[in-house]
């Protein structure tokens, strides 16, 4: 056996490094952010919006409905616009013309040349920085003052109750009086404007390049995609190539090692569930009602994009509108996954020490409390908070701070951090002898214990940003969480457990388990820290952020490509033993993980990834098709596939109604696959087509969004979604059947039963 301590040196030295890097990165991006100026003014002095507005106005729009009503910078939901894209347009062509009225009192017969030049001094015009470092001033025309109250007006009217926008509220799925106060939605429009004018102004010293990096595509005030995009993206094709290469010789070259011997019987057949095992069983029912309501939320949220204030007729948007439905919906999805893996990290334990610490069964009930307090606690204020309007502060601390998949108020999250860390503290107690005692298995047990304890603190980055933080940096610090907590430390966690589980039942060797999964780390984590970077490429970044995340990403999609087939080779050596019957569904589970991290996280990941595909595809449905395929196909069913293999241990045998997995399984499979390919990529394909010839505008515009091409697209996830949720139903279904005790508990507790 070859010794693993230079693989473990080389992660603590990746590890470093990457973070290292993407700290110093992440002051770059403070440095470079767009500017918020002290006030906009005209050239005589008059004041449109101050920096305190814009400021507020941020704050304003995430108490409204934030990411989850349109997007800023193309981060958000879908059926509402991307209101800074959407603001540009409105001002350009505003702009245009007045500037246009103006030439034709001196020239009443305008030519096309007479028109093609006031477009390039609108252009010229709204690209310019007149951002004054000594004073924090910006400086507008006066012909520029007047488009920009316009659009203001056109604002403050739709997020209030104007009549004559209810049809436009009603596409965008928004609510009448989405901000009920005056001063709340002036100070809106302000914020709004500022993510525009960040978009077309030249950041200093440059004549091309605006502090978004000319995103998003608008040809009325020259943002088109840069050179560095382009360079970056062909850069990041050649690198994921030459790494897809490089990991198939290795994985060739590691082909003539010895394979495991099957034991003859069930090596876990024999194990008893301590007091804090069993104790796990509540939070695994907890999971599948909550996935239930995922899914139901889900289906609601779909529908608001054909009727957006009504679910068939009902005025349901009156007490669940659509940005609430859509919070639910994305947090929701996140905390049965969490919970799932959690829970398992809790069972485990104690499997693999062969020790109950004193009082872990009562640590396992409290946090499990503690926990469902969280949940419902976070769902019921930030419903509440977003129904009654119940302003800024609340929003901020106890209601929806408007932020996707990391909504929650800050007291809930303070709460969650808190409760992450006395897992990682009954997690650690528990395979304290085990990692004390030498044995093959060791190396699996400290990664686990390792993720999990990355899992407790870096939680911390949830709470890195507070009301007055720049969206910038807010951005920056978000997908530390959502991409570094569960796509990253989450799974190298569920992965390293899924390796126990192999080793344990004999499938794997612990040595060669031990060598891959550090080595499966070192890839994934030396793609996936500085990989965060692909994320915020036009949130008001410098361009070293396109280059180091263009590449890093690349190098993420790596080891997906031999995940599958690893899980592939596992299952076809296991399905010929009997007693495996058992586990197939726990096998399949993770075979379903390796195919969707392929071509959910791979494939479609990639799709988006690069910047040249990114700057015309942020904010469709091509980023939903990529989020829906990874986020159930491969962390949902990691979770289903974990949830099965505890279940199995926590029941006796005969109590399995296996009958219902089978269906249960191909029909969340199979639903996933339809909903993703007959729904919402042929959208995010016809979106991008949209984008890439008139601008991201018009991709979010009602012309396109309740075109009936895209209503018909809407309509095509209705049997997807059925057969799907079929499968959730049919899961519940068999998890139920546990709680009755049949003819069939009468059975040896060996019985194992046809699969």
């Amino acid at each position: 056996m070859r010794s693993t301590s230079r693989l473990w040196r080389w992660l603590g030295l990746i590890f470093v490094l990457s973070f290292g890097a993407l700290g110093y990165l992440g002051w770059q991006i403070y440095l470079a952010a767009p500017p918020i100026p002290k006030a906009v003014t005209t050239v005589d002095g008059e004041v449109l919006f101050t920096g305190e507005q814009i400021q507020y106005g941020q704050q304003a729009w995430m108490a409204a409905g934030g990411q989850q009503l349109g997007t800023v910078w193309g981060h958000g939901s879908y059926v509402a616009p991307d209101w800074s894209a959407d603001w540009l347009h409105r001002e350009a062509v505003a702009l245009n013309s007045i500037r246009n009225a103006e030439q034709s009192e001196a020239t009443p017969s305008m030519t096309q040349a007479d028109k093609a030049a006031v477009a390039a001094r609108v252009r010229d015009e709204m690209r310019r920085n007149t951002y004054d470092d000594a004073t924090g001033v910006v400086k507008v025309s006066k012909e520029r003052a007047k488009a920009i109250r316009e659009v203001a007006s056109h604002y403050e009217g739709l997020f209030g109750t104007e009549p004559s926008l209810a049809k436009l509220r009603d596409q965008y799925a928004m609510t009448d009086g989405a901000l009920p106060e005056k001063a709340d939605r002036q100070a809106l429009a302000a914020f709004f404007f500022w993510t525009s004018w960040a978009a077309a102004t030249n950041r200093p010293d440059e004549t091309a390049l605006s502090y978004t990096s000319n995103w998003p595509h608008e040809p009325l005030v020259g943002n088109t995609m840069s050179t560095s995009a382009a360079m970056w993206s062909m850069v990041s094709i050649i690198l994921l190539l030459a790494g897809i290469a490089a990991m198939l010789w290795l994985h060739k070259g590691d082909a003539h090692e010895a394979q495991a011997r099957l034991p003859a019987a069930d090596p876990l057949l024999a194990a008893r569930a301590t007091p804090s095992m069993k104790a796990t069983r509540k939070y695994f029912f907890v999971v599948i009602g909550l996935m239930l309501l995922q899914i139901a939320m889900g289906a609601i949220t779909a529908h608001y994009a054909v009727e957006g204030q009504s679910f068939f007729g009902l005025p349901l948007a009156q007490i669940l509108p659509y940005t609430i439905s859509r919070t639910i919906h994305t947090q929701i999805g996140v905390f049965w996954i969490a919970t799932a893996w959690l829970a398992t990290g809790l069972y485990v334990a104690p499997l693999l020490s062969g020790r109950e610490p004193k009082f872990q069964k009562l640590g396992v009930d409290a946090l499990f409390y503690a926990l469902l307090v969280v949940v419902l606690g976070s769902t019921l204020t930030g419903w509440l908070g977003t129904l009654q309007h119940r302003g800024v502060d609340f929003s901020f601390w106890l209601g929806n701070q408007g932020l996707e998949f990391t909504s929650m108020g800050r007291v809930w999250q303070l709460l969650l951090f808190v409760g992450l860390l006395f897992w990682v503290f009954l997690l650690g107690r528990a395979l304290w002898p085990a990692l004390k005692k030498p044995s093959e298995t060791r190396g699996l047990i400290a990664m686990v214990f390792l993720s999990a304890s990355c899992i407790g603190g870096f939680y911390a980055t949830s709470l890195t940003w507070g009301q007055h933080t720049h969206y910038s940096m807010i951005e920056y610090w978000r997908w530390w969480l959502v991409h570094l907590w569960v796509e990253g430390f989450f799974e190298v966690f569920a992965t390293a457990v899924v390796a126990l589980i192999f080793t344990n039942l004999g499938l794997v060797r612990a040595a060669s388990a031990n060598r891959a999964i550090i080595a499966e780390t070192i890839v994934f984590l030396f793609g996936g820290i500085l990989g965060t970077l692909h994320h915020p490429y036009w949130t008001g970044t410098p361009t070293s952020v396109i280059a180091v995340g263009s590449v890093f990403s690349a190098l993420e999609v790596v080891p997906l490509t031999l995940i599958g087939l690893e899980a592939l080779q596992t299952y076809r050596k296991a399905r010929n033993v009997a007693w495996l019957g058992a586990y197939k569904w726990v096998i399949l589970s993770f075979v379903a993980v390796g195919f969707w991290n392929t071509v959910g996280a791979g494939l479609l990941g990639f799709a988006i990834n690069p910047p040249a595909s990114l700057y015309y595809v942020q904010g469709l449905n091509m980023t939903a098709a990529h989020g829906h395929a990874a986020l159930f196909g491969v962390y949902g069913m990691l979770g289903i596939g974990l949830l099965l293999f505890c279940l199995r241990g926590l029941y006796e045998r005969g109590l399995h109604a296996d009958k219902f997995l089978k269906p249960a399984f191909w029909s969340l499979n199979i639903g996933l696959a339809m909903m993703v390919f007959m729904s919402l990529l042929p959208a995010g394909i016809y979106q991008a087509w949209a984008s890439m010839t008139k601008g991201l505008w018009f991709a979010r515009s009602p012309d396109i969004i309740h075109s009936p091409v895209m209503e018909a697209l809407v309509w095509l996830r209705v049997p997807g979604d059925i057969v799907f949720a079929a499968g959730s139903v049919l899961l519940a279904v068999y998890a139920l059947r546990l709680l009755k005790p049949s003819a069939r508990a009468k059975a040896p507790v060996g019985a194992v039963e046809a699969a």
